[in-house]
C-alpha cells in the first residue's frame, strides 16, 4: 500500500526526486541546566542519550536524545556514534550554554507566552492514563490534563524549562478535528 498524502493549498502532492532520502533528524531546546533537563527527558519521559558534543570555543554543549529502535547499532567510536546520531529519526537536542545553570534569574521564553511563537513537542504513548499516573508521581507540571477543556484525551505537561509537551495516546485521537454529532 502506498501512502498518499491529503491534499490542501500549498502542499506538493509528491516530492521532488532531489528530496529522495531526506530524514527529518532533530528539534533543538536550550536548556539552563543540563542535568535537570536531562533527568527529566531521560527518567521521566524515557529517552536515551545518543551523544553529547562540546564546543568549548564558543562555550555550549549539545545532548541528543532519543528512542532508537535498535540500540544494538550505536557505535563506541566516537566519529562512528555522532555520524550515527545525525542519521536517526525524530532526535531531540538539548543545548547548554555554559553558565546559565548558575545564573538564578536566568530562564529561556517557552514560546507559549507572549510574544507567542514555538508551541512544543509532543510524544505520543502507548496508554494516557497511566502516562499521567506516572507523570503525577515524578511531580510533573501540566498546562492541561487530558480531562481538561475543550480538546479531551490530550495533556500537555513542561519540562523544566518550561517548554509545553503534548501528550497524546494515537487511539484516542481518531476523531480529532472531525464535527461532533
Amino acid at each position: 500500500m502506498s501512502f498518499s498524502t491529503e491534499t490542501q493549498p500549498g502542499v506538493c502532492a509528491e516530492p521532488p526526486e532531489a528530496t529522495r532520502g531526506f530524514v527529518f533528524n532533530h528539534t533543538m531546546l536550550r536548556v539552563k541546566d543540563p542535568a535537570v533537563a536531562l533527568d527529566f527527558y531521560t527518567r521521566v519521559l524515557g529517552l536515551r542519550l545518543l551523544r553529547r558534543l562540546d564546543f568549548p570555543e564558543m562555550t555550549f554543549s549539545l545532548y541528543f536524545l532519543a528512542r532508537p529502535e535498535d540500540t544494538t547499532a550505536a557505535p563506541e567510536d566516537s566519529s562512528a556514534r555522532t555520524a550515527w546520531t545525525f542519521s536517526q529519526r525524530g532526535v531531540l537536542e538539548l543545548t547548554h550554554n555554559w553558565g546559565t545553570e548558575a545564573d538564578a534569574d536566568f530562564k529561556y521564553h517557552d514560546g507559549n507566552a507572549q510574544p507567542q511563537g514555538f508551541g512544543h513537542i509532543c510524544f505520543s504513548v502507548p496508554d494516557l492514563d497511566a502516562a499521567v499516573r506516572w507523570f503525577d508521581d515524578n511531580q510533573v507540571a501540566y498546562v492541561k490534563r487530558p480531562e481538561q477543556g475543550k480538546m479531551k484525551d490530550v495533556a500537555f505537561i513542561k519540562d523544566p524549562d518550561g517548554y509545553w509537551i503534548e501528550i497524546v495516546e494515537a487511539g484516542r485521537l481518531a476523531r480529532l478535528g472531525q464535527p461532533t454529532a
